[in-house]
């Protein structure tokens, strides 16, 4: 990964986490020739869960933070199997039994094609977190990134901001970004533990997850529904499949509602019964019931977004990624915003030339990341509603339904990048006062 040709800059910036979104900004200012240090809790790089999707959006971001990072994505991500459905971002079917509609009357027939959803050039793109994860550890160079360092505190000292972690060390830097999740404390400590929408809110579903050899999906379920991704829509709940690791397994997410729109469990996943899972598809049809006896090692997951934060950063202290919009994955967008994200804000840092510029730079990024990933964050939660046929205005209508999956998700993968960059710089200073 060759830097950038300007002159290092006159400032250090702390990176607290190291999953996707904290790596990607890393990689960012490293490109800027930005001196930075990555700060992650755990005693490894490490991600948990499976399959995660990119939309063309979050694949263009990639290259425009560092065209390694689409090399090294590239050479793993797994897309639909067939040609023809190259560029399909999911099919949607209708997935319970004509019987098995519980209180609505069933608007089709079992396995019913309702759309074909278009993604231009990516289709449905996607890969093994755990594996995305490596390509982007391999762009940073050794001692960058420190180990066991579970931020505790964040404060401004003087000129410097002073962080100190759990384990009682600190460190000190001119700029700290909060990348640590869903479960964020950096995003605690920036607006206030108290304040109402710092935690996270619990969405009314959960999901079950799990893995499925291909070659037995494709036995069971025939190769058009196996090895291109698809999506089981029905009432209170939606199932989808996608090809991962080179087409070597499905991905499989179930979800379902908690009609009480109660998690009590502090944890939020869960080891789960296979009864459970059988008993919530109880009416769904042949090829959901069968994607459901062959996942293997499944476990149910709670899903919490959170509610919009008033602000992305406060002085020299931002957020990003889930830090600071945790989304619901219902649209496949979630992790594609904290890439967007590190790429407005390692660029905008590119163009600060002294540690009082650095406050600008946060205020133009959080006037640009802020409504659009808060956007991708409601909308979400909206996705839901139509695919489990809870939305008040589609209700069952399957030619609304179509007409409004065909559309809605262009906003999220049109977006011109470039574009939203200059928006920025121009709010932080007419596009040249940093320059």
């Amino acid at each position: 990964m060759a830097p950038s040709d300007n002159p290092e800059k006159p400032f250090h910036v702390a990176v607290c986490g190291g999953g996707i979104g904290g790596l990607c900004m890393l990689i960012g200012l490293l490109r800027q020739n930005i001196s930075c240090t990555l700060y992650e809790s755990a005693a490894a790089f490490a991600e948990i869960g499976a399959g995660v999707s990119f939309g063309p959006n979050a694949v263009r971001a990639m290259s425009l933070i560092d065209p390694d990072i689409k090399k090294g994505y590239d050479r793993i991500a797994t897309g639909n199997a067939w040609p023809a459905k190259k560029n399909l971002w999911f099919e949607f079917n209708l997935g319970p039994k004509e019987d098995g509609w519980k209180d609505l009357k069933a608007p089709g027939k079992e396995g019913q094609r309702i759309a074909q959803v278009v993604a231009l050039d990516v289709g449905q793109s996607s890969v093994h977190r755990a594996h995305f994860l490596d390509v982007l550890v391999d762009l940073v160079p050794d001692g960058v990134a420190q180990f066991g360092k579970r931020v505790e505190k964040v404060e401004k000292k003087g000129q410097k901001m002073l962080l100190t972690f759990q384990d009682g060390s600190t460190a000190e830097a001119d700029a700290v970004i909060g990348c640590d999740g869903v479960k964020s404390r950096a995003r605690q400590i920036l607006l206030g533990e108290d304040h109402e929408t710092t935690n996270p809110t619990f969405t009314g579903k959960y999901a079950y997850r799990g893995l499925i050899p291909m070659e037995k999906a494709a036995k069971a379920l025939g190769d058009a529904l196996a090895r291109n991704s698809q999506m089981y829509l029905g009432r209170h709940g939606h199932v989808l499949t996608f090809p991962i690791e080179n087409g070597k397994t499905m991905n499989v997410v179930a979800f379902q509602t908690k009609m009480d729109g109660k998690w009590e469990d502090e944890r939020w996943v869960l080891p789960m019964k296979k009864e459970d899972m059988f008993a919530d598809f109880e009416g769904w049809g042949e090829s959901v019931q069968k994607v459901l006896s062959l996942m293997e090692k499944p476990d149910v997951w709670a899903l919490f977004d959170h509610p919009p934060a008033p602000t992305y950063f406060k002085g020299h202290f931002a957020l990003l990624g889930d830090a600071a919009h945790a989304s619901t994955p219902h649209q496949g967008a979630g992790a594609g915003q904290a890439i967007e994200d590190a790429f407005i804000l390692s660029n905008l840092l590119g163009q600060v030339n002294s540690v009082d510029e650095i406050e600008k730079a946060f205020h133009a990024y959080d006037a640009v990341r802020r409504p659009r990933s808060q956007k991708v964050v409601a909308t979400s939660r909206d996705a839901a509603k139509i695919y489990e046929f809870e939305d008040e205005k589609l209700k069952s209508d399957l030619d609304m339904i179509k007409r409004t999956l065909e559309m809605r998700y262009d906003w999220i993968w049109n977006e011109d990048l470039p574009q939203q960059l200059k928006t920025a710089e121009a709010i932080m200073g007419s596009g040249q006062a940093c320059r």
